[in-house]
């Protein structure tokens, strides 16, 4: 029968919806769908592998549990249920592509980057599932799970109490995202965080989640509930509205202070417009740049790739191309960047939405 035929029953005609092909509508008609009415789901697709792959890890580890997950707007784990909610975006590579172009990444947008955010939400489902957080322990290591998350935060980049896993520092959000952040680390294959994390003060949070894994090993979770919270298929929002109130949430405090030294190595010109996009142009050479520029500074690597995030996002809002010679960019480029990481190293600048 024809997409969106109606058909007859004994009791009662149903209307069926119409198959909906996302490689086949513009730009405008896919702003227009509700997320409710995206044909998308886990199961088949390339997400269903890599959660695999998560409970893999946490069955390695001796750990009797497997959060379940489902599509949402955004990645969280809800306080009351001990799961994990997805971002629709990662379900088809159309609304990946659309993605992109709105936020200028895709968050875990590669099987990499995905599996980092699945073990810290993992964090959070396991936290949930044995109500770790209200052990007396717990609140000794990482803080009170009771304290109100703010709306932004600002990190100090060159904490040493903290682990570093997901961008921005996240650790330092919030005593949550302290304990999901360390468990993230400690789950990892092969992280090695007792040779990475050594002389950290973060080493002895990584113990203690060590120690804990091993104390609920095998054990049952006191949380099974399992219900989805806000999953895609109750969102009524269209994609042009998750978008307009998205980019206006995450617009990063003071975004602009970078124009004037980006102006002095980049230009938006109509005279370069041939040239190559200064946003790809740093994408392209920050390979060579950071080492470099961790080598003669001392400030970490993270801290760097973090700047050249930074930058390229506002090479891309301000259109800039490279100008002149790729020799006297890369210099420039250099300058720039060991200017910025040690700016940042030292006045902490940096305040983040939540």
């Amino acid at each position: 029968m024809p997409a969106g035929q109606a058909r007859t029953t004994n009791h009662k005609t149903l209307r069926l919806k119409p198959v909906i092909n996302l490689n086949r509508l513009n730009e405008e008609q896919l702003l227009d769908l509700r997320l409710c009415d995206l044909p998308l789901r886990i199961t088949g697709s390339p997400l269903a592998v890599l959660i695999d792959r998560l409970y893999a890890e946490l069955a390695e580890r001796g750990i009797d549990f497997q959060p379940p997950c489902w599509l949402a707007e955004e990645w969280f784990s809800p306080d009351a249920v001990p799961g994990i909610a997805i971002p629709f975006f990662l379900a088809h590579p159309r609304l990946a592509a659309l993605e992109k172009k709105f936020m200028l990444e895709v968050e875990g947008g590669t099987d990499h980057q995905c599996m980092r955010i699945l073990r810290h939400e993992a964090g959070h489902a396991l936290d949930t599932a044995y109500r770790l957080h209200r052990r007396k322990e717990w609140r000794e290591m990482f803080g009170s799970f009771a304290t109100p998350y703010p709306n932004s935060y600002q990190p100090r980049p060159n904490s040493r109490r903290y682990v570093l896993h997901l961008d921005a520092w996240y650790a330092q959000a919030h005593p949550a995202e302290d304990f999901a952040e360390t468990f993230a680390v400690w789950l990892t294959p092969n992280s090695r965080w007792r040779t990475r994390y050594a002389g950290w003060d973060a080493l002895e949070k990584l113990e203690f989640v060590d120690e804990l894994m091993e104390d609920i090993s095998g054990a049952a979770p006191a949380n099974r509930k399992r219900k989805p919270v806000e999953p895609l298929k109750e969102c009524k929002t269209t994609l042009r509205e998750h978008y307009r109130h998205k980019t206006e949430y995450y617009q990063t405090e003071g975004s602009s202070r970078y124009d004037r030294i980006l102006l002095r190595v980049f230009s938006n010109h109509e005279r370069y417009h041939g040239n190559e996009a200064a946003s790809a142009y740093l994408r392209r050479i920050q390979k060579e740049l950071v080492p470099l520029v961790s080598h003669g500074t001392g400030v970490h690597a993270y801290t760097i790739r973090h700047v050249v995030l930074q930058l390229i996002r506002r090479c891309q809002e301000l259109k800039l191309r490279v100008a002149g010679s790729h020799r006297r960019a890369w210099m420039n480029s250099l300058v720039m960047l060991t200017t910025q990481s040690m700016n940042a190293l030292h006045t902490g600048h940096y305040r983040f939405a939540v």
